[in-house]
């Protein structure tokens, strides 16, 4: 579509009438094959979408230049998806392959960091694969924790710590995964365009808005497709966590370091599905439950997530976990909050061993 067009759109305000009607398509998130029919889920459904808006907005509207860059917040307290982590703080920044950025900052205390470039595709096909990594020691901080990195698709020729980029790298993501938010200080990051390119930004036009905003509506039904396509998926083994492969985490934007097991739970008032593994040597995990949307529970206010640091360690060593609408007395209980049906998100990070944990239902 041509500026002219998107002109044209926008002073008849069918722009405006086009991005709603895209937005109204994520109704088939909320009514397709297998989703739950309350009110309760579906009002959790339909906030679940008023998030994905404001997420999209953020991402593609205001945080679009890759010229410009600046790390925005693309999933926090009140805005999920994809099984968010509620021990991680998220920061992404929008960026093009053929740009080279210099980020700098702190490493802080937290306990694993790691940094991505991504190719974004989440407006077109709900994927986000992985175009170069950074894990932990890899950022090379100085001895005051301070750090410098080359983002590019060419090696820095003076040794500097580098990002690889992909022509088509659209997006960095930081990952901040604390133990103990309360002990521990923050990552702190910036980013800058060095390649050449303008001094400053041009005054907006219609094209640009309009293909931005487009792209905003189109994250929100490809997101939420996406999403529900796998709770579809995990429903298939109620009551049980499995391995459904890594591949289809790392290509939604997951860390190629983690390894991520799901499961789906549906329970009585009076029924506990209990969880037991043995825990291996690993850098950080944890565990949580989501609703059908795949978003975390509330743990501003509920312990929805146990972590390494959290949890309860069985005589022999090994981890009990037990989900249950009330303390079944012994394990590491994870509340359902009011819910019937969701899921199970289990992580091991940079694990020497990546057990499954077994699965069963008992009375409580």
């Amino acid at each position: 579509m041509s500026d002219t067009e998107f002109s044209s759109l926008i002073q008849s305000g069918a722009l405006w009438q086009n991005f709603c009607a895209r937005l109204a398509d994520g109704v088939l998130t909320l009514t397709g094959a297998g989703t739950p029919d309350t009110a309760f889920d579906r009002g959790e459904g339909t906030r679940y979408l008023s998030r994905l808006i404001r997420l999209g907005l953020e991402i593609y509207l205001e945080n679009g230049d890759p010229d410009f860059p600046s790390f925005y917040v693309p999933s926090h307290e009140t805005a999920k998806m994809g099984g968010d982590n509620p021990d991680n703080l998220y920061l992404s920044s929008t960026i093009a392959g053929d740009r080279t950025y210099r980020l700098t900052g702190h490493i802080g205390t937290v306990t694993y960091l790691s940094l991505g470039s991504k190719a974004n595709r989440y407006a077109i096909d709900g994927t986000m694969p992985s175009t170069g990594e950074l894990v932990g020691a890899e950022f090379r901080p100085d001895a005051q924790g301070n750090f410098e990195i080359i983002a590019s698709t060419q090696r820095p020729a003076d040794g500097r710590t580098w990002l690889p980029l992909a022509p088509d790298s659209t997006m960095l993501h930081l990952r901040q995964t604390f133990l103990d938010r309360k002990a521990e200080t923050p990552a702190t990051i910036k980013i800058e365009r060095i390649s050449a390119g303008p001094l400053a930004p041009a005054p907006d036009d219609p094209e640009k808005i309009g293909r931005r905003l487009m792209a905003a509506a189109d994250f929100v039904v490809n997101t939420s497709k996406l999403f529900a396509d796998w709770a579809r998926q995990f429903m298939t083994h109620p009551n049980e966590v499995r391995d459904w492969g890594q591949e289809m985490f790392i290509k939604a934007g997951g860390d190629p370091a983690i390894f991520y097991v799901h499961g789906y739970w549906s329970l009585a008032s009076d029924e506990a599905l209990v969880l037991e593994v043995a825990e291996p040597d690993a850098e950080h995990w944890n565990i949580q439950i989501n609703n059908w949307w795949m978003e975390s529970l509330d743990y501003r206010y509920h312990p929805i997530c146990i972590n390494k640091h959290s949890a309860k360690r069985n005589a022999d060593g090994g981890l009990t976990f037990v989900i249950a609408h009330r303390d079944p007395g012994f394990g590491n209980w994870l509340p359902t909050v009011g819910h019937d049906q969701g899921f199970v998100l289990l992580r091991w990070v940079k694990a020497g061993a990546t057990p499954v944990p077994t699965s069963r239902v008992i009375p409580i």
